[in-house]
């Protein structure tokens, strides 16, 4: 259980009720304070699709108390088995399961992001020092030396509260970042195609694995959810820009066209998929521009949304959480706490970037570059590959870094 402080250091306000400001308040409670989570949305609705937790963040949800709440969902995937579109070869196998636990100190899981959600909430509805109120939007708030008056808009019209901190865990396209001078997220030129079937899927797909799909034309991730009664699909491909939104009706067609030189056991399974929605993929650049040291901090996709090649974005969110709430617990500098939290992230962020940016070139090479790239992959032993990422899922957010 999360524990509790007889004394409240701060008042923390949190814009947003999604995974990272569900998380922030349980970190910063965990620190002693007593924080209010107030969410634009009426009600918090089970919407989204799956998400992967690499330990990394499964590590800072086991110390929040949440991981025993979400392990009844989630699946603990064996490996991460990449394999080539057209023959359905595997390429690669990076062992997970017992052997990540071992080796990272926490379990590989993937879950539907709905089950996270619960779990989050779950284990909030415990904690006397957190209140959420739905159906209130931060829409703003004046810094000064003494903290931060916040405005929120509610059904029955605008008021100010005061806060020592707000946190802006509203999501890419977040009407905050304005306030630290950010600049607006952009589109990346792909869409994400999600669809979740309610069953397992056999052949093609592992079922008891993250299966990576690679194509000059499109990359296809499949995994288990829900104890692996169903499967989560994404294919992120090219496309035109579509309207901002998480669950856009997809165009099949496009969809179709980009599989044309994909095995047909593949193109069967997005027909038996059914409805797909799409996502378009915006980016917002994570090289600064989080903080106000007046009293304001943006996290996760609000400060740094990423592309989907690294799976890191839910991950990276919990991430700030934990470590926004280590590096402001027990300091009178609040100013100084604030300047560290955006060099340590911004730096770690950075280099989860350019291994997504590495992923993105590697999945979709083409020619002589995919054989190049398949000949060195069916090299490379499981160990030597789950290697590559002990600086990513081994890292420990909740450590004050230097």
């Amino acid at each position: 259980m999360i524990p509790k402080s007889a004394v409240v250091e701060r008042r923390i306000v949190v814009a947003g009720a999604g995974i990272a400001g569900l998380t922030a308040a349980l970190a910063f409670a965990a620190k002693g304070n007593a924080v209010t989570i107030f969410e634009r949305a009426a009600r918090l609705e089970e919407v989204g699709a799956g998400l992967q937790l690499s330990p990394n963040a499964t590590r800072i949800l086991r110390s929040l108390g949440v991981l025993d709440a979400l392990r009844q969902n989630a699946v603990a995937p064996v490996a991460i088995v990449l394999k080539d579109a057209r023959t359905l070869a595997s390429l690669a196998r990076v062992p997970l399961g017992d052997a990540a636990e071992e080796r990272w100190g926490a379990p590989y899981l993937v879950a539907h992001r709905a089950d996270l959600q619960r779990a989050l909430l779950d284990t909030l509805g415990q904690v006397p020092a957190v209140t959420l109120t739905t159906g209130a939007e931060v829409i703003g708030a004046d810094l000064g030396l003494h903290g931060a008056r916040i405005k929120l808009r509610e059904q029955d019209g605008e008021r100010e509260i005061e806060a020592d901190l707000l946190v802006g865990a509203d999501g890419v396209w977040s009407g905050l970042r304005r306030l630290t001078a950010g600049k607006p997220s952009r589109y990346t030129g792909y869409v994400a195609y999600r669809a979740v079937l309610s069953r397992r899927l056999e052949g093609a797909i592992a079922p008891d694995a993250v299966t990576a799909v690679l194509s000059p034309d499109f990359h296809l991730i499949a995994y288990p959810l829900r104890g692996g009664t169903a499967t989560n699909l994404v294919v992120v491909a090219r496309s035109a820009e579509i309207g901002r939104g998480w669950a856009n009706v997809a165009d099949r067609v496009h969809l179709r066209r980009k599989m044309e030189r994909a095995a047909p056991a593949l193109s069967a399974i997005i027909e038996d998929a059914g409805a797909w929605t799409a996502w378009p993929i915006h980016a917002v650049d994570g090289r600064g521009g989080w903080t106000d040291a007046r009293g304001l901090a943006l996290i996760g996709d609000a400060a740094h949304a990423l592309s989907p090649y690294a799976a890191q974005g839910a991950a990276m969110a919990i991430e700030d959480a934990a470590a926004l709430a280590a590096l402001t617990a027990g300091t009178a500098d609040l100013p100084a706490a604030l300047t560290t939290f955006e060099q340590v992230r911004s730096r770690r962020v950075r280099r989860v970037a350019r291994r997504g940016d590495f992923n993105r070139f590697v999945w979709h090479a083409e020619g002589p570059a995919a054989l190049a790239r398949n000949l060195v992959l069916r090299l490379r032993s499981g160990p030597s590959l789950a290697a590559d990422l002990d600086w990513l899922y081994g890292y420990d957010a909740d450590a004050k870094q230097p």
